[in-house]
């Protein structure tokens, strides 16, 4: 999904910055004077494949570090994509998160360009974008049938007719809808979209693919419709239920039978191998996580121990995060553990697995039954016993559930310091 892009010239960039936290950001195209503004609030639409757009919205503001930033906006969440570099012709902004970057070219109506990796590998997917424009979906005046917000049961079907248990929310406000999917793996993210008459459409990006949902309301109150992103389609229908849930994550990942602990000994960015044998790790409450930085929920995860660690390592918990990352090789592994611990002012262990692939961290972690999910939790007490696995990871846009999860994190790790 990161993509081959070759820019052209057109005109010059001038990036006038204006104060941080200001409200009064405008995006404006001065024609003929030569003169161009990033800043302000736009809208993009993906050309994912014929006939299928994909719109999201974005901000370029004065970051925090001084410099233009563009921050993407899906639903309440406004999220760092990376910083803006300007050429004579071009802005080009790089998503560090994911490896990838945008190259826009500009033009007399907006931007067009490429969402590519970094390195200029795989396929483009084509981007135009307009300024000063908040809206992503279209309002044309059609008012909903009815009010879809509540909890559904849902189950998604792919194309080789596996099927998926999923959990939608669903928040609407007029024609304004919010939404977001549970799976086993994680959640989607913040969905943000709108309702007219009895269909609705949804759309996230924040950097690495963008995502489409199509649906329809029936006549009985269930949806069907269909996710579309770079890599294929999955069709899905859900049904309104107030107690629709999910397994118990903590009963889907378990030890095999005869194993009280878990081991490995992988290295760091600098080679070092790091054990749960290690003198740092004994007598302390241990967090195994298992993710990745390409991991959108494995990214959410991160946000939240971060500073979590800092508030509580003192009192002897320490954190090893597992990675598992598309690429093995050092430069690449320093690249991106690097980018995610100034990102997220990282300070606990952070190790490398692997290839980023369910089979090879099964393979990489024999004591575990089987892997399921990018991130997996694992909470280990002072005596190097593992107490507890957790599946996947139930973001902020959960709502409640996020704050349950926080809930339950901490009083298992209370739990586990009393012992």
């Amino acid at each position: 999904m990161r993509r081959l892009y070759f820019l052209f010239a057109l005109c010059a960039v001038v990036l006038r910055a204006l104060p941080q936290g200001s409200d009064e950001y405008t995006a404006e195209l001065q024609q003929g004077s030569g003169t161009f503004s990033a800043l302000g609030s736009w809208r993009g639409v993906f050309q994912v494949r014929s006939g299928v757009e994909v719109p999201i919205n974005f901000e370029i503001r004065v970051g925090p570090r001084g410099a233009p930033t563009l921050y993407f906006r899906n639903s309440n969440e406004l999220f760092e994509g990376g910083p803006v570099h300007q050429t004579p012709d071009s802005l080009i902004i790089q998503l560090n998160q994911f490896d990838n970057e945008l190259a826009f070219q500009i033009r007399d109506v907006g931007l067009s360009g490429v969402l590519r990796r970094q390195d200029g590998s795989g396929h483009p997917i084509a981007i135009t974008a307009t300024a000063a424009t908040n809206w992503r979906f279209k309002d044309n005046g059609i008012p909903p049938a009815r009010d879809i917000s509540g909890t559904y049961s849902v189950t998604f079907t792919g194309a080789d007719g596996k099927e998926e248990k999923s959990v939608g929310l669903f928040s609407q406000q007029g024609v304004r809808l919010n939404a977001t999917f549970l799976h086993v793996t994680g959640d989607s993210r913040f969905l943000e979209g709108i309702v007219e008459a009895d269909s609705f459409r949804l759309s996230s990006f924040i950097g690495s693919g963008p995502s489409l949902y199509i649906g329809s309301v029936q006549s009985d109150g269930s949806i069907t419709g269909q996710n579309i992103g770079v890599r294929g389609e999955t069709s899905f229908y859900g049904r309104p239920d107030s107690g629709a849930k999910l397994p118990d994550a903590y009963a889907l990942t378990l030890l095999k039978p005869g194993y009280t602990a878990l081991d490995f000994s992988f290295p760091d960015v600098n080679g070092r191998l790091v054990s749960l044998r290690d003198s740092k790790f004994r007598n302390k409450v241990v967090v195994v996580t298992i993710g990745g930085t390409w991991c959108p929920n494995s990214i959410d995860e991160t946000a939240f121990l971060a500073p979590w660690y800092e508030a509580n390592h003192s009192r002897g918990v320490e954190i090893i995060s597992i990675q598992y990352e598309r690429r093995t090789d050092s430069a690449f592994i320093r690249k991106a553990l690097d980018r995610m611990r100034q990102r997220y002012d990282i300070h606990y262990d952070q190790i490398v697995g692997g290839i980023a692939d369910k089979a090879v961290v099964a393979k990489s972690l024999p004591s575990l039954n089987a892997f399921l999910a990018f991130p997996t939790t694992i909470f280990i007490d002072r005596e190097g016993r593992v107490a507890r696995i957790h599946t996947g990871f139930n973001g902020p846009a959960t709502g409640r559930l996020y704050d349950e999860f926080k809930k339950e994190f901490s009083e298992e790790i209370n739990e586990l310091l009393k012992q």
